[in-house]
């Protein structure tokens, strides 16, 4: 699965214009990033009477309406997803993923202060906070201009020792993998892949397993 990283703070502290200028200085880097946006509302994809919210409608489990330009997915579901179930649904072909909110999520944050924001957010221990006061905490402090620093600090932790991924899902849950098992994995499909007919080098695999249940 791609690095997560959780931009938090509280409404009005600018979390949306950071994480564009981050955006912008990560990619710059060379980077393919994508985000996830966390909304407490519902989100509106299409309107009455066009044809895929009639798809939707008619009880279709998924829609997605394509063009030549953009796609779009409207999927519903009985519960808030978690962080990794929704990278799961979003695809593995990211360097990065940055999250806006999911403030209560378990990836690694980034909290956007403001003096006149009042304190920091409760019950989370960010990995860095980006602040126009000084603050008496262990985490790294960065100023509000400072893209720079934090594209550096999220390249060293989470982009360059990460640049062969290993991803396993089971039940749409993702499971963390040590050296040894992540190790197995890589081998056992890669020689899989390289011995059949047609296949050259191989830098992006996916292997999906869904049992059917019978229907009676």
């Amino acid at each position: 699965m791609p690095p997560v990283v959780s931009i938090v703070g509280k409404s009005g502290t600018g979390k949306t214009t950071f994480l564009e200028k981050l955006i912008r200085e990560i990619i710059s880097r060379g980077y393919k990033v994508a985000t996830i946006k966390h909304s407490h509302h519902a989100i509106n994809f299409d309107q009455p009477d066009k044809d895929s919210w009639r798809h939707a409608k008619a009880g279709a489990a998924a829609t997605m309406v394509s063009s030549t330009s953009e796609i779009q997915i409207i999927k519903p579901v009985t519960q808030e997803l978690t962080i990794d179930q929704l990278v799961h649904q979003l695809g593995e072909d990211y360097d990065l993923i940055l999250t806006e909110g999911f403030s209560r999520g378990n990836a690694p944050k980034i909290e956007i202060h403001r003096k006149e924001g009042g304190p920091l957010l409760e019950n989370i221990e960010p990995l860095a906070i980006v602040t126009n006061e000084p603050l008496q905490t262990e985490a790294k402090q960065f100023a509000m201009d400072d893209i720079k620093g934090v594209a550096d600090l999220i390249e060293g932790i989470f982009l360059k020792p990460n640049r062969e991924q290993v991803t396993l899902y089971v039940n749409g849950e993702s499971i963390p993998l040590s050296i040894f098992p992540r190790q197995i994995i890589i081998n056992i499909l890669l020689a899989m892949a390289n011995s059949l007919k047609g296949v050259k080098e191989v830098d992006h695999l996916e292997y999906r397993y869904r049992k059917v249940s019978e229907k009676l």
